[in-house]
């Protein structure tokens, strides 16, 4: 059975995915399933920071992504948990429709990415000792956040059958991995001389913009239920947008590779061959380890978009 997706309208909010009620603008909603599931997020995200910053146990680039992923995270979870329980979603300046499930999906995969990346670049390098076992407790904590945020997108995602926001549902929550996925593909690249005066490359650099802000456009105009902005029917600019996104993917999953590790392009097949990986001990990854974590993002990316163009055809769209 197809799902029905509105602008604004979702009929099943009333209850949690265990199916008991959720009460709304009082602090018995904290003593609900999805309450003390948030509730067990805030507790997890604020451990795991903790714990780190007791010791000041990250450094570098990627230790500051995984302290952002925690602080961010619990912050936005105490906003969700203050706004349910003072009923403040009237006056949220954004669909309280989609905004919970979208923020849940975006917080379970900064948890793990943080999971796997701060034991990969940080914990592994340390000494034994106080510092480590914090770090270590840190990651368990760190994994527990993320079970908890992929159950709450389990819990609240849309069932066939229903009336539902568009968050909800799978196409919505591909987005979400989408523009996450690019965000982690900006990281990589951040040195412009991965890519730099090459026209190939450069052309890869600018789908992963292109497809980023046409994601992240469709993500926001639910969330500010703005849908009826557009001057296109809003499934024709999904089904456009993810159709136009598997080309240019599926161009760039082409290129990137070929130009980054075939050797007649320029590029460097082996990872000894790059200078800069020779240091075995280092918070920041060499040149050749970021065009292979690119290479493996775009392939990631390319089939979340076919995913998407996919489910997106199977949704049913009705006006409100």
């Amino acid at each position: 059975m197809p799902v029905t997706v509105t602008r604004t309208t979702i009929t099943t909010t009333t209850t949690s995915g265990l199916g008991s009620p959720t009460i709304l603008g009082s602090p018995r909603a904290l003593t609900q399933p999805l309450g003390l599931l948030r509730l067990l997020q805030l507790f997890s995200t604020c451990v795991a920071f903790s714990l780190v910053a007791s010791v000041g146990a990250w450094h570098g680039f990627m230790g500051n992504w995984c302290m952002f992923a925690w602080c961010f995270c619990f912050a936005m979870t105490l906003l969700i948990i203050i706004v349910e329980v003072g009923g403040l979603q009237p006056r949220f300046p954004l669909s309280w429709r989609n905004f919970p499930i979208t923020y849940a999906c975006y917080a379970a995969l900064f948890c793990l990415s943080a999971s796997v990346i701060y034991p990969t670049t940080i914990v592994q390098f340390m000494s034994p000792g106080r510092s480590r076992d914090h770090a270590i407790a840190a990651i368990v904590f760190s994994c527990i956040a993320c079970v908890a945020y992929a159950t709450e997108v389990a819990w609240t995602r849309a069932r066939p059958g229903e009336i539902t926001g568009y968050m909800a549902t799978v196409p919505g929550l591909l987005k979400v991995v989408e523009t996450f996925v690019a965000c982690i593909i900006f990281a990589f690249i951040i040195d412009s001389y991965l890519y730099k005066y090459k026209p190939a490359l450069e052309w890869c650099v600018a789908v992963y913009a292109i497809c980023f802000i046409l994601a992240a456009v469709a993500i926001l105009l639910n969330l500010g239920d703005c849908t009826n902005m557009l001057p296109i029917p809003f499934p024709t600019f999904l089904s456009g947008l993810a159709l136009l996104s598997v080309l240019f993917y599926a161009s760039a999953m082409v290129l990137w590779p070929l130009y980054q590790f075939d050797e007649k392009y320029g590029g460097q097949p082996q990872r000894r061959m790059d200078s800069t990986c020779r240091d075995a001990h280092t918070y920041r990854m060499c040149a050749w380890d970021s065009r292979l974590a690119v290479a493996i993002l775009t392939a990631i990316n390319l089939l979340a978009y076919v995913a998407d163009l996919v489910y997106s055809a199977h949704l049913v769209f009705v006006r409100v």
